[in-house]
């Protein structure tokens, strides 16, 4: 087929649409996915305008729908997990004993560095997220510590998998797409995120003081009690969660690990809580609320399901669809080119790439095309200015993956919405390593300071895997 390219002009008015639309879903509480499924007509009458045929754009988002085939498996386990994980028990005994340490800590700041470390090494915000993520919520909420503060820390924590774990999924896309081998990569990004993480850690630390010294003592047993009474608790529960996080760090696959997770759990309902089968089932459609003679604990020990998952695979799905057409009719390039061409200074190509990155992530609801785009137009033009790729692939980490969770049509924002029931607009002024990074890495590249990587061999600093 001719290559078609599509005026600027009506590009911009479809993102202009886009952005409307959005807005408009977020602000008066309609679904997403209608606001985007409005904006795929568009975008494809603006295509068969153009020259495309309706045939070949179905077959660009037929594609792009089997390509992330897996996302909507992985949707599906994770409302599975945290339900059964939540009705075995598991997330109550991690609760039960996590109640035992928590007195005289800041909870917060302990928060943030137990989802850091443990994202790290299971390599996944989301499955970070979905698991030890959900019990530091559950023992916050138990403490009267506001859901949004909670989150903020627990995602800021989380994203921490996407940006520097050798074994998260994104990390090792951006080190491929920029061919910079990880320990390149890893060493240039430790420049922007050791100080992100010290000045999150510090704010942690301050919002968290107020919450220690209202810790009640008498509250935590009474929690702790409640939850003897009605669940069979045992400090072996806590192997499965422990073994999950170990099979990731051995690189186990996702799909596998938390399906291994969910049989695990479904064997502990049965087996030691005596739930029957039935029972199981409707819990994992509909997803678990603990009926105590505790309020507040109910309030606490409840989410995930099947169904309640159905409208984030409807968003999801929207979002893949758009994104394939974006892809397929190559509509994003004309926009790339145009910052290519202005470009002259190497302080100047970092603020563009950054910059480049985060639209590109806002506009396609997923990071991936935040990472490929920039990934593959920019790498010349790195070579040409000076500068080695190590720098573009932490810019990318910096920008267009860390701020994902903070957009509320993102995927992985979506997704935490519906695990935890915290929005994104509730938790994003408290994910402060989230707007943090970008903020270090664009004042890093206008003050010129870039790194070793500046002095170092460029042939050498953009060796392949």
């Amino acid at each position: 087929m001719e290559k078609i390219i599509i005026p600027l002009r009506q590009i911009y008015l479809l993102l202009s649409i886009m952005i409307l639309l959005i807005a408009g879903c977020i602000l008066f509480g309609i679904p997403l996915y209608y606001g985007l499924l409005i904006v795929i007509v568009f975008a494809v009458v603006i295509c068969i305008r153009n020259g495309f045929h309706l045939p070949d754009l179905m077959d660009m988002i037929i594609g792009g729908v089997k390509e992330c085939s897996s996302i909507f498996i992985i949707i599906l386990l994770v409302g599975s997990l945290v339900a059964v994980w939540l009705a075995s028990g598991i997330v109550p005994a991690m609760m039960y004993y996590g109640f035992n340490y928590i007195q005289k800590m800041n909870f917060l700041l302990a928060c943030f560095l137990i989802t850091m470390l443990t994202a790290i090494v299971m390599g996944t915000a989301l499955g970070t997220v979905s698991t030890i993520g959900v019990a530091l919520l559950g023992l916050g909420k138990g403490l009267l510590i506001p859901e949004s503060l909670l989150m903020g820390a627990i995602i800021s924590g989380a994203f921490v998998a996407d940006k520097i774990s050798p074994i998260a999924a994104l990390v090792n896309l951006t080190a491929k797409t920029t061919e910079v081998p990880y320990k390149d990569s890893a060493k240039q990004g430790m420049l922007t995120l050791l100080p992100a993480i010290g000045i999150a850690g510090g704010i942690y630390f301050f919002l968290g003081r107020g919450y220690t010294a209202e810790l009640d003592a008498v509250k935590l047993d009474t929690y702790q009690n409640t939850i003897r009474e009605f669940f069979n608790i045992s400090p072996l529960m806590l192997l499965l969660p422990m073994l999950v996080i170990v099979l990731a760090f051995m690189g186990v696959k996702i799909i596998k690990n938390m399906a291994l997770g969910l049989l695990g759990g479904i064997i502990i309902s049965v087996g030691y809580q005596r739930l029957e089968w039935t029972e199981i089932v409707r819990i994992i459609l509909r997803g678990y609320k603990a009926v105590t003679s505790m309020e507040e604990l109910n309030a606490i020990i409840k989410g995930g399901g099947v169904m309640p998952m159905i409208e984030a695979i409807l968003i999801v799905l929207a979002a893949v669809a758009l994104n394939s057409i974006f892809e397929g009719t190559n509509m994003i390039a004309p926009m790339i080119n145009g910052f290519l061409i202005k470009i002259k200074s190497k302080n100047e190509l970092i603020a563009k790439t950054g910059f480049l990155s985060i639209l590109l992530t806002v506009l396609t609801c997923d990071q991936t095309v935040g990472i490929l785009m920039p990934g593959k137009f920019l790498k010349q033009k790195y070579k040409e200015i000076g500068l080695p790729r190590a720098i573009l692939a932490r810019t990318i980490a910096d920008t267009g993956v860390i701020i994902a969770p903070i957009i509320p049509w993102n995927v992985n924002a979506i997704l935490i919405t519906v695990i935890t029931g915290v929005s994104a607009v509730q938790y994003a002024p408290y994910t402060v390593l989230c707007y943090g990074l970008p903020i270090i890495t664009l004042l890093f590249g206008a003050y010129g300071f870039v790194g070793e990587g500046d002095h170092t061999d460029l042939e050498k600093a953009t060796e392949i895997f």
